[in-house]
């Protein structure tokens, strides 16, 4: 028989969902820096700036990437599960 987890035990995919959102968070407030000079009417950000905005896709896609291993590890451990009842 197989200990059952404890709610505050790390699983597979917790610290890419976490990388993911600092990543987006980091993103976003890129995002903003570069568009307060377009409605504050001062000169824009150089174009490097504006590439820190993509920060909110490549976070977003770490986060995605980290929920999709949680649901395969869940998935694996679900059917290990059925296969250990079965046998």
């Amino acid at each position: 028989m197989t200990a059952t987890p404890h709610p505050d035990d790390a699983r597979p995919g917790d610290a890419l969902v976490k990388a993911g959102g600092i990543v987006f968070i980091l993103g976003a407030v890129a995002t903003l820096a570069t568009m307060a000079p377009l409605f504050l009417g001062t000169d824009p950000l150089p174009s490097y700036a504006w590439s820190l905005c993509m920060l909110m896709g490549v976070g977003f896609a770490l986060a995605a990437a980290g929920v999709l291993r949680s649901a395969a590890a869940q998935r694996k451990a679900a059917r290990a599960a059925v296969a250990s009842r079965e046998a």
